[in-house]
């Protein structure tokens, strides 16, 4: 264990329960990197992801934003591309950008595309799928409402799942952050979450939280209050 983490984990007690507000002040406070770190929040939910019926994925829009600028290319014809365009899109196209992508050229963080494109987009599949690149219904990137997504993910839109031990992991901003819009984001995180609970989920379905920096220690929240 480095000094910084040894330091970190001396600033506050690691049995102890706290707050969303007082774990994101600890959090940013043990965050000492010479870079901006990524504050995530982890939720360990009471879920068995083998079934089906119990998946646990959706998007949220960040209050306050990710602190990170996104890269977003639009997959698009005709109207459609022009509007993304006018939305604010930084790459828009159609056959040229699969081609691209499959010359292993991928510059943007997310792909939009409109359900009339998908076709296309098979051939690109295996690149796109396995880097969580590849449109999907479920993630809100494929659609014909293209100025409405682009806003919503400049504006800090952010995509989770539960992995396959039934935890999720999300960026909630950034260290320098006020303490009080990571705790705020983390919030509207944890909404979302009880609000897209399965209903065949049985017990407990929230079992843990934690938030943490990128080379910090992670502080529990008290998921009771």
């Amino acid at each position: 264990m480095g000094k910084r983490m040894e330091a970190a984990k001396k600033a506050f007690d690691a049995n102890k329960l706290y707050t969303f507000e007082e774990a994101a002040q600890i959090v940013k406070d043990n965050a000492k990197a010479k870079f901006d770190e990524t504050i995530e929040m982890h939720v360990s939910l009471g879920i068995d992801t083998k079934k089906a019926d119990q998946q646990v994925r959706t998007t949220v829009v960040l209050p306050h934003g990710t602190g990170k600028t996104k890269r977003i290319a639009v997959i698009a014809k005709g109207e459609k591309a022009q509007e993304a365009q006018k939305a604010g899109a930084d790459k828009v196209g159609a056959e040229d950008i699969v081609d691209e992508v499959i010359k292993g050229k991928i510059d943007f963080d997310v792909l939009v595309a409109t359900p009339d494109t998908m076709k296309d987009l098979a051939k690109a599949a295996k690149i796109l799928g396995p880097r969580g690149l590849m449109p999907n219904p479920k993630s809100g990137t494929v659609t014909f409402d293209l100025a409405k997504t682009i806003a919503e993910l400049k504006a800090g839109r952010v995509e989770f799942k539960a992995d396959t031990y039934g935890i999720v992991h999300t960026i909630i901003g950034k260290a320098s952050f006020d303490a009080a819009k990571i705790a705020e984001n983390a919030k509207a995180v944890l909404d979302t979450i009880l609000r897209v609970k399965p209903n065949t989920s049985k017990g407990v379905y929230l079992k843990s939280i934690s938030l943490s920096s990128t080379m910090g220690p992670g502080v529990h929240v008290n998921t009771s209050k």
